[in-house]
């Protein structure tokens, strides 16, 4: 949503939509997923043979890099909570926004002094 000017009302309705939304998403993950596929050679100069796909899904816990390797089934589930997740972000994102319009538009802040001449 642009930066214009809108009433303190329109921002608590927009607010209040957006929460709405966040309430309705489902199911959400941190992380990414990869796709790995090993090449292998019994022996130098032989042809190779391709393995995989391999799915692994990485996120952070504690500060730490997990790893977690996914069936085939589990890999349409998880990106799609990620999806959900980044989605909800954006959204997190705009009700700050709103949430600090709101409260520059409604609440009195700190008088600021004159400049001295």
């Amino acid at each position: 949503m642009a930066q214009r000017e809108l009433s303190p009302e329109r921002l608590r309705r927009r607010f209040e939509s957006l929460a709405g939304q966040v309430g309705k998403t489902g199911w959400i993950l941190l992380g990414t997923i990869h796709e790995r596929r090993i090449q292998r050679s019994r022996r130098p100069g032989a042809r190779s043979k391709t393995y995989g796909p391999y799915y692994q899904w990485t996120f952070k816990r504690a500060g730490r890099t997990l790893t977690v390797n996914l069936s085939a089934a589990q890999v349409a589930v998880v990106r799609e909570a990620i999806r959900r997740q980044r989605a909800i972000e954006k959204l997190l994102d705009e009700m700050r926004s709103i949430t600090r319009r709101f409260i520059d538009a409604t609440i009195p802040g700190v008088p600021k002094r004159k400049p001295r001449t």
